[in-house]
């Protein structure tokens, strides 16, 4: 019985990988270098706008972090002032309602000592 060795999976990825570069250099050729650094400098480039752009994302997000904050403040001092003005009015019916009542009172007074 004869047992098949296999090579070993690093060699097999080192054959791979030297087999596709000797594809590249057939079909490219010397245009490969010129390739490369056209892909490093799109890479480069694509690298900075992302940074841009999240740059930019980040600077948005704290202004309307700061907008909600404000709007939020303001509301919150509009409701207090409205709670207030409705305490307020609330107050000012019930004194005037007391006051109809005293009224009614004296006039019911004022009734029977006419009568009387």
């Amino acid at each position: 019985m004869s047992k098949k060795t296999t090579p070993p999976k690093e060699v097999e990825s080192v054959d791979s990988a030297s087999k596709i570069e000797a594809i590249k250099n057939l079909i490219f050729g010397e245009n490969m270098v010129q390739y490369d650094t056209e892909f490093d400098t799109l890479k480069k480039d694509l690298q900075n706008k992302k940074e841009t752009l999240e740059n930019y994302i980040d600077e948005v997000r704290n202004e309307l972090m700061q907008s909600i904050d404000s709007l939020s403040t303001d509301v919150n001092i509009r409701i207090t002032d409205l709670e207030n003005s409705l305490a307020a009015k609330t107050d000012s019916l019930s004194e005037k309602k007391m006051d109809r009542r005293e009224l009614g009172k004296l006039l019911i007074n004022l009734g029977e000592k006419i009568i009387s």
